[in-house]
């Protein structure tokens, strides 16, 4: 485990905190994406964070020596895949995941606010894609927004590089819940409370079924409900729990 990425238990779920300023380096994505993968073996539900007053300041690699042989596509492509594997993991992990944002999240930051399945965010946030500031083309950054954000908010995203709030960010649907700075780590508590008092199997159940529904037709997402819902419902852990 490498000092970028710290993981905790966190009462049934595990907490990891980003703890590198700089952004995240391939090395900390493939970590990331392990993490994630494995998440269900140990834990309820994920809670990631920041240990800095940013969240992520984009991906962190060694620029390129000066006259160093531009890569041809296909190496371009190999070394472009832990990224697109990280983005993946958000979706493929089973159990849901918690992004608490305090600060500006940039680039890869900013995909990853959205990939979280429920993101908080201070109202001192801010989002940006930045990428064709640096002449790069940002479809790695869009596919990760491209099942979250609208087309026509993704197109300006990208194309202004504005530097968005926190609330302009819950339009967008890149934040679940934008809440006063003071207040971040309290609606963070209360939401992990909530998580705490709730059955694991429905937590998946809940990730499951979001994460398939919106791309079925209605017929095959109502289908999938009740086949979702009798699967879950039978769990012996919810029908041990007490009516409420």
């Amino acid at each position: 485990m490498s000092n970028s990425l710290l993981v905790a238990p966190l009462g049934r779920g595990i907490q990891i905190t980003l703890n590198e300023p700089k952004g995240v380096s391939d090395a900390d994505a493939l970590e990331l994406t392990n993490l994630l993968l494995a998440a269900h073996e140990r834990a309820s539900y994920v809670v990631l964070r920041s240990s800095h007053d940013d969240f992520i300041l984009g991906r962190n690699n060694p620029r390129p020596a000066p006259g160093a042989p531009q890569q041809d596509a296909l190496d371009r492509r190999r070394s472009s895949e832990v990224i697109f594997n990280c983005y993946g993991s958000f979706r493929a992990c089973t159990v849901p995941i918690i992004g608490v944002v305090g600060g500006r999240a940039v680039g890869l930051g900013c995909s990853i606010s959205a990939l979280c399945d429920i993101t908080i965010a201070s109202d001192k946030a801010t989002f940006q894609i930045n990428e064709m500031n640096h002449h790069i083309l940002p479809t790695m950054v869009m596919s990760s927004l491209v099942d979250r954000v609208a087309r026509k908010d993704l197109a300006y995203l990208v194309l202004s590089r504005e530097t968005v709030s926190a609330e302009r960010a819950q339009a967008m649907h890149i934040v679940s819940r934008v809440v006063p700075a003071a207040q971040l780590d309290a609606t963070v508590a209360e939401l992990v409370a909530t998580f705490e008092a709730t059955s694991t199997a429905a937590m998946q159940g809940v990730k499951e079924y979001v994460g398939a529904a919106y791309d079925m037709p209605i017929k095959g997402a109502v289908d999938f409900a009740r086949n979702v819902h009798a699967v879950i419902n039978s769990a012996p852990e919810i029908r041990a729990e007490p009516p409420r």
